[in-house]
């Protein structure tokens, strides 16, 4: 199947072709570093994750260019070191620092490029020269304003007329600005906040200029794919498309979109238990917080649980439902692991390798279709149930036992899930509590055996306190972690 993308800008599924296949390109906006990430933060890093293992998967991983900024210039940042009455940079490296943590928690690969806007700053400025070159944007009061009547076409990607934006505009006009909607480039930086030379005068950037430049920059123009959550679309990424096009004097051309991003990628918002995230709320949970009480790949699989340009709706019965299925993937693994002790993958002929890789094209054909992570999912079940089939068929050949374990356990990574051993994912990767449980689990077996019942519940009560489920079954006993 051929991949197609649903590009935002043209409201349509298009197929998926690169301006140059040995160099694939993809940016994703990435966190602005004063707090930890919220769990809506994480959608759009895990999305686009498997988007870029489908792209290296089809293209080479060598071929596929992936940059996720880091925003370590704003006002928020500011703030947070004022009140903590820390430097800037202290604030920005904890918080990236943690970002980058959590994101490996939910198996997130880390991007090719993580451009830093203080590390772009001359791009920054040069950027913001050509726009004013090519007469896009004007200079006041220590201000560069990019004027939003000199696009032709500011408005397409998010579907916004100028005319209606304007004349329905609610926002005070600043008395430098020539319009309402005129967005800042440069701006004077206040006392004791951080500030850059330029030909304005010492200030900072505005927003959306950051990954206009940066892009440009680092992975040059046009690019292949820009993603972001539905948020972005405006006015950030409308801000972008104006700003990267007219720095080249494309203004005037009705096709200059095509000369920054060939496609647009956005997913869709996440709600906690059908409310919006709000601080008034009291409902913003932290994926900080969140991957510290359950396994990161339980948050990964319930943000896939949705196509990525639908809703997602947070709640306990999602991530309930999301632990089970991991535990039913894992079991199997489990058990195939233990039907295949001893066997030498290397013993398989070329053809039975190809009919294994042939397994995964149920898997490959639902992401293609435009990231459908939920079809990719069910297919990942059919490979499982084909596993648990051979498992029980007491007359299966090896051989095959081991083309479905090799096959269920490729097309996760795709979705990049099933990651641990079983045994680190039912038992909690926790040394010494397994040799605790272990150890309960010979005492019980023995108490079990002398009919000493005070005894086996006084273990199972020790058991629960610990946070285990014991599963008895015709080989003794097993155990995991309660999710």
């Amino acid at each position: 199947m051929t991949l197609t993308l649903h590009d935002t800008l043209h409201r349509e599924k298009r197929v998926f072709t690169p301006r140059d296949p040995n160099r694939v390109t993809l940016y994703v906006c990435g966190p602005t570093v004063y707090d930890y990430a919220h769990i809506g933060n994480a959608r759009p890093p895990v999305v686009f994750d498997v988007l870029v293992r489908l792209l290296r998967r089809t293209y080479g991983a060598d071929k596929v260019v992936y940059a996720r900024n880091v925003t370590d210039v704003d006002d928020k940042i500011n703030q947070k070191a004022a009140r903590e009455g820390v430097p800037i940079g202290e604030v920005t490296a904890r918080y990236e620092a943690a970002y980058l943590a959590d994101m490996a928690q939910l198996n997130v690969s880390p991007p090719d490029i993580a451009p830093h806007v203080t590390d772009h700053m001359d791009a920054i400025v040069a950027q913001i020269q050509a726009i004013i070159d090519h007469g896009c944007a004007y200079a006041a009061e220590g201000h560069v304003l990019f004027d939003v009547s000199s696009y032709e076409t500011y408005g397409r990607l998010s579907g916004r007329n100028l005319d209606d934006m304007i004349a329905g505009a609610r926002v005070e006009v600043a008395p430098y600005k020539k319009n309402a909607h005129d967005f800042v480039l440069w701006k004077p930086s206040k006392p004791d906040e951080p500030s850059w030379p330029s030909p304005w005068g010492a200030g900072r950037p505005g927003w959306h200029i950051e990954c206009s430049a940066m892009i440009e920059q680092t992975l040059g123009l046009p690019i292949d794919i820009h993603g972001g959550g539905i948020d972005l679309v405006f006015p950030h990424h409308e801000n972008e498309i104006a700003q990267g096009v007219c720095a080249h004097g494309h203004a005037h051309s009705a096709d200059a979109h095509q000369e920054y991003a060939r496609y647009w990628m956005h997913n869709g918002f996440l709600t906690v238990d059908a409310e919006k995230m709000s601080k008034s709320v009291g409902n913003v949970l932290l994926l900080h917080d969140l991957v510290q009480t359950m396994p990161g790949e339980v948050v990964r699989w319930a943000l896939l649980s949705a196509h990525y340009r639908q809703p997602l709706d947070w709640n306990q019965t999602l991530l309930d439902q999301s632990r089970k299925n991991l535990d039913r993937l894992y079991g199997v693994l489990r058990d195939a692991d233990a039907a295949l002790v001893g066997f030498d993958m290397a013993t398989l002929e070329e053809a039975e390798m190809e009919l294994a890789e042939n397994a995964l094209d149920p898997v490959l054909d639902a992401l293609e279709d435009d990231l459908n992570t939920p079809a990719a999912v069910a297919q990942l079940f059919g490979l499982g149930n084909a596993l648990r089939e051979l498992l029980n068929d007491a007359e299966a050949d090896i051989n095959d036992v081991a083309m479905a374990r090799w096959s269920l356990s490729e097309a996760a990574r795709l979705l990049g899930v099933l990651t641990l051993s079983s045994g680190e994912w039912f038992e909690g990767g926790d040394a010494t509590l397994k040799a605790e449980v272990e150890s309960l689990l010979a005492q019980r077996a023995a108490a079990r055996a002398a009919k000493d019942w005070p005894e086996a519940d006084r273990i199972r009560d020790r058991l629960n306190a610990l946070n285990v489920v014991v599963m008895d079954g015709p080989d003794g006993a097993s155990w995991r972690v309660k999710g």
